[in-house]
Formats: structure tokens, sequence, C-alpha cells
């Protein structure tokens, strides 16, 4: 859809349900073929380690659907823009490179400067 406006996303708690709504969201809207970012707020960063995080309940896997790591590769395959709060990534004492690749550090203030004509949406 030509000319849709883009889609910022905030994350703004750890929770995995939220936050695999927010990544639905973003690639629903990114197939559209508009701009779309999920920030993710101080403990949210706690949601893009590599390595870990919270365990998706297994009736997700029986149903066939993906798991949150899968969500999340899907999303930055699919042009999404995933910011890490660098002040949660202090308070989650991880470093960018312990976050699935493809995710940057970001603050909060870089988020609103550039948000343009896009919507924004807390989850």
């Amino acid at each position: 859809m030509p000319g849709m406006r883009g889609l910022t996303i905030m994350v703004v708690t750890a929770d995995p349900e939220r936050f695999r709504g927010a990544l639905t969201l973003a690639c629903s809207h990114a197939a559209l073929g508009a701009r779309v970012r999920v920030y993710c707020h101080e403990r949210a960063v706690s949601l893009l380690r590599s390595d870990s995080g919270p365990a998706d309940p297994p009736d997700l896997f029986e149903h066939g659907l993906p798991d949150r790591s899968a969500l999340l590769a899907l999303a930055i395959e699919s042009g999404v823009g995933i910011i890490a709060c660098q002040t949660g990534l202090d308070l989650c004492d991880v470093a960018i490179g312990d976050l699935v690749p493809g995710v940057e550090a970001g603050g909060v203030m870089g988020v609103v400067a550039t948000l343009g004509e896009d919507r924004l949406v807390t989850i």
C-alpha cells in the first residue's frame, strides 16, 4: 500500500505475550510495505537476548506458531527495525552482542526525534 504511514511500536514491559503481539503487528505492517520499528524499552530488552529469555508456552508450537526467536528473525528479515534501549542494556546487564543479530542500540529520544509521521503504539 503505497503511502502507508510508518509504525513505531514501543514495548514497555518484558511480557513475552505482549512482545509476540508487537512482533506480529510489526510483521503485518511491514508486509504492507510500510516502515516499521520496534523499540524495546528498559527491561523489555531482555526479550531480545539470543541465548535466553522467558520460555514460550508449549501450545504455541503445537498449533504451528513460531517461537519468539523465529518470530523475531521473521521481523528482522521483513525489514522491521529492532531497537534495544541503551539504558535497558545496562539494566539487564547485557551487551548489544548478546542480542539476536540485527538489533541496534538506541534511545527513546532518538526514536521520538525520528518519528516523523509514524503512528506510535505502546505495548
